[in-house]
């Protein structure tokens, strides 16, 4: 198991074997989601976005950018 230690400015050195496991590098965003009251995960934030294509599978239908632009407008005007 791996620890740090929090500084008097809320900052902490991730250790070497968990900068390595998790590929991330000086610059690198990572990000805290919290999982349950009290409980978070460490996630590395390096992937890019393309990377996310085809995660639930083929689109079950495909929508237009004028059928979007249209839905937009239609809930920005209820919204008034």
């Amino acid at each position: 198991m791996s620890t740090a230690t929090l500084t008097s400015k809320g900052q902490i050195t991730i250790p070497v074997e968990v900068r390595n496991d998790l590929k991330v590098d000086a610059g690198d965003r990572v990000e805290f989601v919290q999982i349950a009251p009290g409980r978070y995960e460490f996630v590395a934030a390096t992937s890019e976005v393309t990377k996310l294509k085809g995660m639930f599978g083929p689109a079950k239908r495909t929508v237009s950018i004028e059928s979007m632009n249209a839905a937009i407008a239609k809930r920005g005007a209820a919204a008034r």
